[in-house]
């Protein structure tokens, strides 16, 4: 079993989506988490309904456009300055603590990207972040116009590295990217960071659940769909150790 190409996602399993938190409760205070998890849940929405309805806008436009939907269903200004900086944070985003290691552990290998980020965005946070001088490519969905999990988008994967599906090892924390690249052919390995374990300890109390643990039951949490990943991991950091284990 050979793989001869690891491919990320990058919103989520490269990045910390979650590190606009800091910025939205900064900007609203009181409001950060609610305001986090309801645009990232939009955002993501908004991707699919496009997809299906056929009328594709980039990945900037989604952002926006979810951000202009948190502020308005729950009653906050929407000022011009404050969105910028809000927005401004989708090419900041902190990348996981243990991604650069992990990435250099497999420089052995050709490493990309493959995002629904739009073009320009994804390029931004990719160089502000330094991954442009240890990934092999950057491939957005644009050109397919079409946003993962559609097959279009994982095709761009062999026609961009020349690299079969089968040599291919996908790498995704999203449940629904997962899926849908092992329908389409890949191997998958999903990074499980919210076990089903700690999700059964969230639920002890009798309240209200709190905005971030709600996003982890509905975005975290593997899908029932019919479509398995290969392997099961809990951060970038067990990548190296599992592509060991493959090496024949």
């Amino acid at each position: 079993m050979t793989i001869k190409a690891l491919v990320f996602d990058a919103y989520g399993t490269l990045y910390d989506v979650q590190s606009v938190a800091a910025i939205t409760d900064e900007a609203y205070p009181g409001y950060g988490e609610i305001i986090t998890q309801v645009w990232r849940l939009k955002q993501l929405e908004y991707t699919w309904l496009r997809s299906l309805m056929r009328q594709y806008e980039d990945f900037s436009v989604i952002t926006r456009d979810s951000l202009a939907y948190t502020l308005r269903c729950l009653g906050l200004k929407n000022d011009a300055a404050v969105f910028a900086r809000i927005m401004d944070k989708y090419v900041h985003l902190d990348l996981y603590p243990d991604a650069q290691a992990a990435l250099a552990a497999m420089k052995d290998r050709k490493l990309a990207i493959l995002s629904n980020g739009s073009t320009d965005m994804l390029n931004t946070l990719v160089r502000n972040s330094g991954l442009d001088r240890v990934l092999d490519a950057t491939i957005s969905i644009d050109s397919r116009r079409i946003f993962k999990p559609s097959p279009e988008a994982y095709a761009l994967i062999e026609a961009t590295l020349g690299i079969a599906p089968a040599d291919v090892l996908f790498v995704s924390s999203n449940p629904f990217d997962a899926c849908g690249a092992k329908a389409y052919g890949l191997r998958v390995a999903w990074i499980e960071r919210v076990t089903t374990e700690a999700m059964a300890q969230s639920f002890t109390r009798s309240d209200l659940l709190p905005p971030l643990t709600m996003f982890k039951v509905i975005r975290m949490q593997m899908d029932e769909l019919g479509f398995e990943p290969d392997y099961r991991i809990n951060n970038l950091a067990d990548l190296p150790g599992l592509l060991a284990s493959l090496s024949p």
